[in-house]
């Protein structure tokens, strides 16, 4: 299995271990994505200062469930996602994908992240400096 990480953490993310954890010497590109929580979104109310991230107790298992499904020899995967409470410039996804060639990995990390951002049942609170709160991700 080439899955080398698929947590949800509560603990800061670490780009440099995710990265560690695909190399390899087959690898000839490396591409990453990091999720940077900001300070504003269409969804708010006013400045974003925090967001709490939730998820199901599932969560674990979806995420390596995808991370298997993009899954093949070539491939080295990790990816992890924040619950918890994240401030402004916290991560809150990692994801790194290696593979012999740039294209394959670029693809596939994208694939991955979007597919994390779409079935991986995580929600977050948005929290505004007025005080304002909202969910997203709760339909």
């Amino acid at each position: 299995m080439t899955v080398e990480i698929a947590v949800i953490a509560e603990q800061p993310l670490d780009l440099a271990a995710h990265l560690a954890a695909v190399e390899h010497t087959g690898a000839g590109a490396v591409a990453s994505f990091l999720g940077i929580v900001r300070d504003h979104d269409p969804g708010a109310t006013g400045e974003v200062t925090r967001l709490e991230y939730s998820a199901h107790p599932s969560a674990p298992e979806v995420l390596a469930r995808i991370a298997g499904d993009l899954d093949r020899p070539e491939l080295r995967i990790a990816v992890s996602h924040r619950i918890g409470s994240l401030v402004v410039g916290d991560a809150a996804i990692v994801a790194c994908v290696s593979s012999a060639h740039r294209a394959e990995a670029f693809d596939v990390c994208r694939e991955l992240v979007e597919r994390v951002k779409h079935e991986l049942p995580v929600w977050k609170r948005q929290h505004a400096a007025d005080g304002t709160t909202n969910w997203v991700g709760i339909s």
